[in-house]
């Protein structure tokens, strides 16, 4: 599939500390303006995996008359300083600063759009603002869950190398050390900020969008769970099915053209 022939528009945003890389991508031309959407990009190597997905979604929100903006938040992709040094609530601030400059410039209401532990964040950040709708690809609900799959990568390859001999990830973190797990130095602050993270019990005003990708198109019962645990909280929550496969967690770029065909139902 080629993307939708919409202008791209990368540049540094003026944040603290250092600069966030961003890419703009403008309502398209002789469209109704309908509004903004912020992207919030996954954890780790997830991000890079989901980049070209994220890129065609937003070329599609375009095309229908959104202005997108997506941001590296601190330490990850292009943007100042390095993995270590990142911190959950640097990363809120980052969001935070994207909605403010985007609705600055693109008129009508805002909209947060997540992926994995971007749809947490968004969560986290969407709680405190006023929003049309937040569009949430296979939300991480649980930061603890998400932490315990992102270290057992740690522990696969020490299995491999030495049997797993040493200290796991969580007591050298529980130190205060500084654990790396695929390239990724994780810091005990962000692991411990994650950790403490609970999707369903953070208070959102405004409809929540869940595509949730599974074989067939058929949610599985944690997510089912999840969702119901939402809405018991009083969310307005939407909960989509979509056929496809975990493009984020690929060992090559793949796209999912059902969850761009779904997203883009939402917002003809």
């Amino acid at each position: 599939m080629s993307p939708p022939s919409i202008a791209a528009l990368p540049f540094f945003l003026g944040a603290s500390p250092g600069e966030r890389f961003c890419v703009f991508y403008p309502p398209a031309p002789g469209r109704r303006p309908r509004g903004a959407i912020v992207y919030a990009h996954p954890f780790a190597e997830e991000m890079n995996k989901s980049r070209r997905m994220a890129a065609l979604q937003a070329r599609a929100f375009a095309c229908a008359g959104y202005g997108v903006l997506q941001i590296d938040l601190y330490g990850c992709g292009d943007s100042a300083g390095d993995f270590a040094d990142a911190r959950w609530q640097i990363w809120k601030d980052d969001l935070a600063l994207a909605c403010a400059w985007l609705t600055r410039r693109v008129d009508g209401p805002l909209s947060l759009w997540g992926l994995r532990l971007g749809a947490l964040l968004a969560l986290d950040v969407g709680a405190d603002m006023a929003l049309e709708r937040m569009i949430l690809w296979h939300p991480v609900w649980q930061g603890k869950s998400h932490l315990d799959q992102f270290l057992r990568l740690r522990l696969a390859k020490r299995m491999l190398a030495d049997g797993g001999a040493g200290p796991s990830a969580r007591e050298e973190l529980a130190a205060g050390a500084i654990v790396e797990v695929g390239g990724y130095a994780l810091a005990p602050r962000l692991a411990a900020a994650i950790d403490a993270l609970d999707g369903t019990s953070l208070k959102t005003a405004c409809p929540l969008h869940c595509f949730e990708l599974a074989p067939g198109g058929i949610v599985g019962p944690a997510a089912a769970r999840q969702a119901e645990r939402r809405r018991a909280a009083g969310a307005e929550l939407s909960l989509h099915g979509v056929p496809g496969l975990a493009f984020w967690a690929s060992g090559e770029i793949v796209e999912c053209q059902s969850l761009l065909a779904a997203t883009a139902a939402l917002c003809p």
